[in-house]
């Protein structure tokens, strides 16, 4: 089986993701955090985004997001995302096992985003004593379905939910590929989200992603909260080093660039060879084709992995190590199913 477009997952790290972790596991250094690769790292973040935040890095995606999750709602509070959104699909319930119970409501929307009247909607709902009243907002850039919020679509989210109180968090596990389609990191802590997780693993470093605190009052006790959760790492610079050595060279841009431009080749050879539409526009490193399952199966028989995703559309995912021969025989291996 090839897994070549199964997930963005399942490539290895970048090579300068590698070289960062080979920098950094030479000699001695401080413990839990407090060496010199941790800090140039948390700086290469604070300089993209133009922010004084606090930064500390974790094993995972879910992890961090379960995480800062749990800083903005209560217990008997919930949190509103997309549907589809991975914190509702594909987190197990961490969000209320980190959060004790926090809550999470699922609001509709095209390709991934939140449909604003739905937030609307939602935000206009009275509060009872028999649910979970919502206090934060989730959004994913870029969405699970490869679609990539505008400046001013997240900010007719993002206000009314502030203006309410509500804390803002960012799921940023593909961000890399949101910045190749245009956006600007700078406009995150503009537009007042709260916390960030700065995506690491599917931009070609290890298993390392990076919590971003944009409001400084979330951060007390914050290393007491991530050592309790299991994600205090005694040898962070290990962490880190992967994530400095794709920032410092650029491959976290550049990788993420190289994966939306395959993305594009991909949705524009199944659409001008074959028989099937795309379901979704293609503005990152994603692409969704609807497929029968008969098709989609014999795509697998082939040798294809490739998987059938929430709406019944089937995903391809290109990634920093996509290879366009790669792409061009999937192409040619999706144009043979007509």
């Amino acid at each position: 089986m090839r897994y070549d477009f199964g997930s963005d997952n399942t490539a290895g790290m970048a090579l300068s993701a590698i070289e960062g972790l080979v920098r950094a596991n030479k000699g001695f250094a401080r413990a839990y955090g407090a060496d010199e690769v941790t800090a140039r790292a948390a700086d290469q973040i604070r300089q993209r985004l133009d922010a004084d935040a606090e930064v500390r890095f974790v094993f995972s995606g879910t992890a961090a997001n379960a995480i800062a999750l749990s800083m903005l709602a209560q217990p008997y509070e919930a949190v509103l995302a997309h549907h589809a959104a991975h914190i509702c699909t594909d987190e197990t319930g961490a969000p209320g096992f980190f959060g004790h119970g926090v809550g999470l409501i699922g609001l509709p929307g095209f390709s991934g985003k939140i449909d604003p009247l739905a937030l609307q909607a939602q935000l206009g709902e009275p509060e009872v004593g028999h649910r979970q009243p919502p206090a934060a907002l989730s959004l994913t850039q870029a969405t699970e379905y490869g679609s990539v919020y505008t400046e001013e679509e997240l900010r007719h989210l993002i206000e009314p939910a502030k203006a309410l109180g509500y804390g803002v968090h960012m799921d940023g596990a593909r961000l890399t590929n949101a910045v190749a389609a245009g956006f600007d990191l700078k406009d995150i802590p503009r537009l007042g989200v709260d916390v960030l997780v700065f995506g690491g693993a599917k931009a070609g470093a290890n298993c390392a992603e990076a919590i971003v605190l944009f409001d400084k009052n979330l951060a007390r006790r914050l290393d007491n909260r991530l050592k309790q959760a299991g994600q205090t790492s005694s040898k962070t610079r290990l962490l880190s080093g992967p994530m400095l050595g794709l920032l410092e060279s650029g491959d976290w841009e550049s990788g993420g660039a190289h994966a939306n431009l395959m993305a594009q080749r991909l949705a524009a050879g199944i659409a001008g060879r074959s028989p099937f539409v795309l379901a979704h526009p293609v503005e990152a490193n994603a692409v969704f084709v609807r497929m029968p399952p008969e098709a989609h199966a014999r795509l697998n028989e082939m040798g294809w992995a490739c998987y059938a995703f929430d709406d019944g559309s089937v995903r391809f995912v290109c990634s920093w190590a996509t290879q366009e021969a790669a792409v061009d025989e999937l192409i040619e291996a999706v144009a043979g199913l007509g």
